[in-house]
């Protein structure tokens, strides 16, 4: 029973903090676009790698 002292303060702690992280997430924007990451997986944006002797145009 004493056990319980102990460990519902930490619990609704551990509670509390997970609450703020939560909000300050929230606040700041991460969850703003949830669909991006997982598209901008799939495009391939990338340019091809040059073969036998053509010069890469970014030189």
């Amino acid at each position: 029973m004493s056990g319980l002292l102990f460990l519902i303060p930490i619990a609704l702690g551990m509670g509390l903090v997970g609450l703020v992280a939560f909000l300050w997430a929230a606040r700041s924007g991460q969850f703003d676009d949830p669909d991006g990451a997982a598209n901008r997986i799939l495009v391939d944006e990338d340019r091809p790698l040059p073969t036998n002797g053509e010069k890469d145009s970014a030189e």
